[in-house]
């Protein structure tokens, strides 16, 4: 009796999962190649499923016509990548896995805010320049705060947000929240948009990049924001007017901020965040699109990925966390 063998098309490289422990599904015959392989096309006409991180160049409608592809799973949550008409027109179930990375973007967040508070990256540089008796004195006499009691403004209250929220009220912060979709409070509160940038002296953002989201904190919401306030975008890089936001930071008018995201990615050389000098610059802390990614979030995720595939291709079931 003949065995069918299921084709998968990988836009990750195998080491990706073999250095967290994750060993992809052996009766699968998987092909591992980068997203500009000029077999791609042929690859996946030909591909039962297609496994493609959450972060990485579109994947147009047309590189799925005619295929054989049943499944397009993401190892991460963000499916922006694929023109969701398309699939929906070609009956191609669309899957991700939400919630993997939790835990991880709550450990960031939590982290950045304490950075930026207590000016951490900035010390270390001033020590690093010979300036630890004046970087000393200045923060003493600037009586910087920990993030103990202070109010965190959660932009989005799914599942990211959520974790988020839990883990600052274990460091003994008050949360509101900003999420139309949301009518439950869920243990914060909710406010409008202006009200949580005018009280929060954290705001941290996790929403998706929609139009609707496209350029929700611009100029007039970053001057609402307390001075002292810092903000946090883990989210998608277009959330944020990166022009008003190298404004803001170079005036002065809030604290800091910390950004995991860009507009495009990797950033250009032209972007104004990446030009900020002096103050500016020393209240800014960046980070390339890693705050979801640790060794223990890519393990589930990875996990929970090919696993998917393995039960809609060889056991014939539904697809888990079908986004379309």
């Amino acid at each position: 009796m003949l065995v069918k063998t299921y084709s998968v098309v990988c836009l990750r490289p195998e080491a990706d999962f073999l250095k967290v422990g994750v060993t992809p599904p052996g009766q699968l015959s998987i092909t591992y190649i980068s997203p500009d392989d000029r077999n791609m096309p042929v690859l996946v006409k030909q591909a039962h499923a297609l496994v493609i991180p959450a972060v990485g160049p579109k994947l147009k409608g047309a590189l799925f016509q005619d295929s054989a592809v049943r499944l397009v799973q993401v190892t991460g949550a963000g499916v922006d990548r694929l023109d969701e008409a398309a699939m929906k027109k070609l009956g191609i179930v669309v899957a991700n896995v939400a919630g993997g990375s939790n835990s991880a973007l709550a450990e960031y967040v939590v982290a950045c805010a304490l950075v930026l508070h207590r000016r951490i990256a900035w010390a270390d540089r001033e020590i690093r320049e010979g300036n630890y008796q004046s970087v000393r004195t200045r923060m003493i006499a600037d009586s910087l705060q920990g993030i103990a009691g202070l109010t965190v403004g959660i932009v989005g209250l799914g599942n990211i947000g959520l974790a988020v929220t839990e883990a600052f009220k274990r460091m003994g912060c008050s949360t509101i929240y900003f999420d139309p979709a949301v009518s439950e409070k869920l243990g914060a509160r909710s406010s409008s948009l202006s009200e949580l940038l005018d009280v929060a002296d954290i705001v941290t953002l996790h929403v998706p990049l929609l139009p609707e989201t496209q350029g929700l904190i611009g100029a007039k919401e970053l001057m609402r924001m307390k001075p002292d306030a810092v903000l946090i975008n883990a989210a998608r890089g277009g959330v944020v007017d990166e022009a008003a936001l190298a404004a803001s930071l170079a005036q002065g008018e809030i604290g800091g901020a910390a950004v995991d995201v860009y507009s495009e990615e990797p950033p250009s050389d032209s972007n104004p965040l990446l030009s900020l000098r002096g103050e500016g610059a020393q209240r800014i802390l960046f980070t390339p699109h890693v705050a979801g990614v640790t060794r223990q979030s890519w393990a589930y995720l990875f996990n929970t990925a090919w696993e998917n595939v393995v039960r809609v291709l060889e056991r014939g079931e539904l697809a888990a966390n079908r986004v379309y």
